[in-house]
């Protein structure tokens, strides 16, 4: 008995961080761009981040239904892109917020502001308008710069 609830203890340590693992690799790629457009573009040390709406890049499923996961997968697609040009959150200077609809406002900012760490924010913009790609609620795009 004893030898089983060992193994049950393994086992179960075992998918932990197996899932931490796919967690973390989940971390390390951005969606395909849906249109003709670059994820994000470095030019004279400043990097330029289209519009990400909340796509998982593994599946290409569009998160739905949630504004605050939709958000946070918004910038999670962002960090990733930062990270392949060696920049942070921190780095970001300006960023757009598209929502198409400003009762989601709160909810966007309480998600959006647990990225930026040392709480310093860049200059920002939020609009409401009328319709998103693929009809998502929530769409981000920014400009970066190592400081």
């Amino acid at each position: 008995m004893k030898y089983l609830t060992t193994m049950k203890s393994i086992l179960f340590t075992f998918f932990v961080l197996l899932v931490g693992v796919y967690s973390m690799e989940a971390q390390t790629v951005a969606p395909k761009p849906i249109a003709p457009y670059t994820a994000a573009v470095m030019a004279n040390g400043t990097l330029y981040i289209s519009g990400q709406i909340p796509i998982v890049p593994e599946t290409s499923a569009l998160i739905t239904g949630d504004i605050t996961k939709e958000t946070e997968q918004c910038m999670k697609n962002i960090g990733v892109l930062l990270k392949q040009n060696n920049l942070d959150y921190e780095d970001l200077v300006m960023v757009n917020i598209y929502m198409t609809n400003m009762d989601n406002y709160k909810a966007i900012n309480d998600a959006y502001a647990t990225f930026f760490k040392n709480k310093k924010f860049p200059a920002r913009a939020a609009i409401q308008i009328g319709r998103l790609p693929k009809d998502a609620e929530v769409e981000i795009s920014g400009i970066a710069t190592k400081h």
